[in-house]
């Protein structure tokens, strides 16, 4: 079971607006599904896992490591759900996550040691204050980065800024992959993108939802070992091109409809 204390948004002020799923105080009891894609992170699970607050489920979805990832995982943590992903990429190995998760609220945690999982109260909290997404923002009061580089920072900068700009958004970091939202948002996510765009995807896809989102402050560490799959042109380009395809698409639930 996870604790908490009141939270508020990057302005100071708490968001209490009702969330979809009725729960809006801390005493409401919550399981927390925590979503960990892996490639080749042998070497940071350890250090991934140990942080980790009481959780409901951790489950690990892998997409065909070749070191002992899935070994790791199993002897750290022997509850652990294991997913293998047959397709390549971050979106791929979310969306196989979303779909086995069993708990009330899901936490997308990276793999390679950057994201702190003791910071997962902080985001759990602002769930059960109101918040149907909590949006995780390294350029908050509270936020801060020792990994992202001049480039990075400079082209997350504009991409947030555009996305606001077109999506009618106030985000202050876009591309942070570090986000908490209870289960019954799932329909309004609709993952169906493999890369590293998803974390921009779902920040759009819910907005156009008209869900209620709260940044949260975070910070962001180092990868601790091994080589990112992160790149920064490449994935730009395709962040831009998610940015204009979407304010084409059509909701889910609206198509449904």
């Amino acid at each position: 079971m996870i604790s908490s204390t009141r939270t508020t948004d990057v302005g100071g002020q708490p968001r209490l607006r009702p969330s979809i799923t009725g729960r809006t105080t801390i005493e409401d009891p919550v399981r927390v599904s925590v979503i960990i894609p892996t490639l080749n992170e042998a070497e940071n699970l350890p250090h991934v896992l140990s942080r980790l607050p009481k959780v409901h489920e951790v489950i690990v979805v892998d997409g065909h490591s070749t070191d002992d990832t899935v070994e790791v995982a199993r002897r750290l943590r022997p509850d652990v759900v294991v997913v293998d992903e047959q397709r390549r990429g971050k979106g791929a190995a979310l969306a196989a996550g979303f779909a086995a998760a069993t708990g009330d609220i899901i936490v997308m945690l990276d793999a390679d040691g950057s994201a702190d999982g003791a910071e997962i109260p902080r985001f759990v909290e602002a769930l059960l204050y109101g918040a149907d997404f909590a949006k995780g923002t390294r350029f908050a009061h509270g936020g801060g980065s020792i990994d992202i580089t001049p480039i990075r920072r400079a082209g997350n900068l504009a991409l947030s800024g555009l996305t606001n700009r077109v999506h009618g958004t106030r985000y202050t970091d876009l591309c942070y992959g570090y986000n908490a939202f209870w289960t019954r948002c799932l329909p309004a996510l609709d993952v169906d993108c493999d890369g590293f765009e998803v974390e921009t995807l779902i920040n759009i896809r819910i907005q156009r939802a008209g869900l209620n989102v709260v940044e949260v402050p975070s910070f962001e560490f180092g990868r601790l070992h091994g080589s990112s799959n992160l790149r920064a042109v490449r994935d730009g380009f395709r962040v831009l091109g998610t940015i204009f395809r979407e304010r084409q698409r059509v909701p889910a639930e609206a198509a449904a409809a």
